[in-house]
């Protein structure tokens, strides 16, 4: 180091013992053979806390170039503390190169030493990612859905991917290799869901014209089509690009985190490289997607929209369920499902035709809380139309009913001796019949129910959200109007969700217009005249002729 060298050197030493069984030591006659004994090295450390002197041995080296190679970067770390430390430094690298030895650890590389220095980090920590990262999401004061996120995150992707790896020592190598794996996974992914998807049809049977059933033959080769099929890998998901950027988010936020704490100096995840994920495209339920959806089972675009005339067929199946106007205020008004089941009465004025969210029931692992709205504009009011006025009156009838059926029905089971209370004012527009928090997924079990009978392309509950941004275009209103019914925080957020959707939407009012002014030539009908033939004796190239002029 910078000041007078510390005592150390390179010895040899073995166990032999003298008559008196004590170890010979450095004494032993046979230590000038090259194989006997082993070297080891010596290094005078600085002192601990409480002044006690120490000194770093470490022994079983087969030479000595060996030892002196470990000496060496002892040494080497030992020469980071300059002359003008006030003490601070040297105790730290004495406790470094004191847990090494009793750690019997690897000795740490100079360089990293002196950047762990320069930057305040702990020289004395191994801790790994998965270590870190659950200390991490243990700490978080987030949401409670947002926290979940990051769990979930951290268990299926992250800890098997580079838990293993010591915290101070990721680097942007191993944070890009993680992310080159699950591409790879994506596409064996990919080829087992289509074998999968083949696979399936060939184990089905379509009966001919006459209908019947399968010829013993023919029943065979099903069977042991069935059976290839049960040894195939069930379908997987796929990790796509905007849930890789999810992953990196958590995990940057992770190890600036780990920064702020001191533990390391560096975020690796700042800086690699991942397809943008760019937000799906909406696309509506045309005759071709349609078509296509038949044929190959595939969906055109994660996020699919039905045409106004699916929607009307839905809710025309939808009118005897209890949840219709659930679905028929969320189709036109573009509430989050959340949203909906925990709107209360207090936040509709059917007056006024207005409505304000205020608070959203939330599912964790099936289990329902109440909580806030996901952005300030989520709680923006927006106006109903007189049709879901009309329906949400009709909704206060039918609940005032299933409350006084509740208690009635209450009532005769508490005479039987049974526990039954009274119907539960929780203030909730859609409840359960005994008038509890309604169950967000039991929404969309009846929204999949209802849409299945009919036969309709599937869609996703959250999807009539998307539906309703259509409909406000549809009915004449602009990007800025979709923004304000889906209470977006951004137009940007709107324009890229719905950009694509809207043209669809645009390429119908266009045909529409076109169709409204009649035209007798391009009429369908009409029949386009013939060219006149020339008269006899009628040039037969004008521009000719007047060219010769």
């Amino acid at each position: 180091m910078a000041g007078a060298r510390r005592a150390g050197g390179i010895s040899k030493r073995c166990e032999c013992r003298g008559p008196d069984s004590k170890r010979l030591g450095t004494k032993c006659p046979q230590l000038t053979k090259r194989t006997h004994g082993a070297y080891q090295l010596r290094q005078e450390i600085p002192a601990a806390a409480d002044g006690t002197r120490r000194t770093f041995r470490r022994t079983g080296y087969a030479t000595g170039k060996d030892a002196q190679s470990d000496l060496d970067k002892v040494r080497a770390i030992l020469d980071l503390v300059d002359d003008g430390d006030d003490g601070h430094y040297a105790r730290q690298i004495g406790d470094l190169l004191a847990k090494v030895q009793s750690d019997r650890a690897d000795i740490p590389d100079a360089a990293e030493v002196k950047r762990r220095l320069a930057g305040g980090v702990a020289l004395d920590s191994d801790m790994t990612v998965g270590e870190w990262l659950d200390a991490w999401v243990a700490a978080k004061k987030t949401k409670r859905r947002t926290t979940s996120g990051y769990v979930s995150h951290i268990r299926v992707h992250l800890k098997p991917g580079l838990g293993h790896y010591r915290l101070d020592r990721l680097n942007i190598h191993h944070v890009q290799a993680f992310f080159d794996a699950i591409d790879d996974q994506n596409e064996v992914a990919r080829a087992e869901n289509e074998a999968r998807r083949e696979q399936e049809a060939r184990c089905k049977w379509r009966p001919g014209t006459k209908g019947g059933r399968p010829s013993p033959a023919v029943s065979e080769r099903l069977a042991v089509e069935r059976e290839k099929l049960k040894a195939m890998p069930p379908y997987r998901k796929i990790t796509g690009p905007a849930t890789k950027q999810r992953i990196r988010a958590t995990l940057r936020a992770a190890l600036n985190g780990a920064i702020r704490k001191q533990l390391i100096t560096f975020n690796p995840a700042e800086w690699v490289e991942l397809e943008p994920g760019k937000r799906p495209k909406a696309k509506l339920w045309t005759v071709q997607n349609v078509a296509h959806w038949e044929r190959t089972g595939e969906k055109p675009s994660p996020v699919m929209v039905w045409t106004p005339s699916q929607l009307g067929a839905f809710l025309d199946e939808a009118e005897s369920s209890r949840l219709y106007s659930f679905f028929h205020l969320i189709a036109f008004r573009g509430l989050r499902r959340g949203e909906g089941v925990g709107i209360e009465w207090t936040n509709i004025d059917l007056d006024a035709g207005l409505i304000t969210p205020s608070r959203a029931l939330v599912v964790d692992n099936w289990e329902v809380f109440e909580d806030d709205l996901k952005t300030e504009e989520s709680t923006s009011t927006i106006a109903l139309d007189s049709l879901n006025v009309s329906v949400l009156r009709e909704q206060r009838e039918r609940q005032l009913a299933e409350r006084d059926e509740w208690n009635r029905h209450a009532k005769r089971e508490r005479a039987k001796g049974k526990d039954v209370a009274d119907w539960v004012d929780t203030g909730k527009v859609w409840t359960e019949p005994d008038g509890t928090w309604l169950h967000p997924e039991k929404v969309s079990e009846e929204f999949r129910r209802i849409y299945k009978r009919v036969g309709l392309p599937p869609i996703n509950l959250r999807d009539l959200r998307h539906l309703a941004a259509t409909l406000t275009h549809a009915g004449g209103g602009d990007i800025f109007a979709v923004k304000k019914v889906l209470r977006h925080s951004t137009i940007q957020l709107t324009g890229d969700t719905y950009t694509e959707l809207l043209e669809e939407v645009d390429r119908d009012i266009a045909e529409k217009a076109a169709g409204l002014v009649p035209r007798a030539r391009r009429s369908p009908e009409a029949t386009p005249p013939e060219p006149e033939k020339p008269a006899e004796g009628d040039d037969q190239d004008d521009d000719e002729g007047r060219g010769s002029e």
